[in-house]
């Protein structure tokens, strides 16, 4: 997690605009929305009035920056501890959404006969898949791409016309790792 992702988080708590907290810190919209987006950073005393616009503590901030999780690690030994829902998936995440800004990646579990959705709203997104136990298929607009244990594939997203899908009779387990 990043300073400009707490901003943003507590700026939306508090239903604030980019606008209303940018007037009260005496700084452009512009760029505070630069700041959320770790375009660029603010000097302490511009980050000083920001949080003073959102009613948030500099020095709490500065801490929950400080205390984030740097390495999250998934043991095959958890494997076995998952519930699956009624949709017959599950993704187990690294790190929460707040923490990501360039990828996303998870673990999929996903049951014989199954599909993980398509992400959604992704423009010129890559996306990585690597079998770690099981069957699965990757459709891709019209091409059907069969992977097994071990195999991998790295390709570009395509939301409209996507799927992941378990073809054998246990349940696949497979790293995916994809663009933001």
């Amino acid at each position: 997690m990043n300073i400009g992702t707490l901003i943003r988080r507590y700026r939306k708590e508090k239903k604030l605009t980019l606008k209303a907290v940018a007037e009260k810190a005496s700084i452009s919209e512009g760029f505070l929305s630069q700041v959320e987006n770790d375009v660029n950073s603010p000097s302490v005393e511009t980050l000083m009035r920001i949080c003073s616009a959102i009613d948030v503590n500099a020095g709490d901030l500065l801490t929950q920056v400080s205390k984030q999780e740097k390495i999250i690690l998934i043991k095959k030994s958890e494997w076995d501890d998952i519930d699956l829902s009624h949709t017959g998936f599950v993704t187990r995440r690294f790190f929460p959404p707040e923490d990501r800004t360039v990828i996303d990646s998870s673990v999929l579990v996903i049951e014989p006969g199954k599909s993980i959705p398509v992400r959604k709203n992704i423009k010129n997104g890559q996306e990585v898949l690597c079998v770690l136990k099981g069957n699965v298929e990757l459709m891709l607009s019209d091409e059907k791409v069969s992977l097994t244990t071990g195999d991998s594939v790295h390709f570009w997203s395509n939301p409209e016309s996507q799927r992941i899908s378990n073809t054998s009779k246990k349940i696949s387990f497979v790293l995916w790792v994809g663009t933001l």
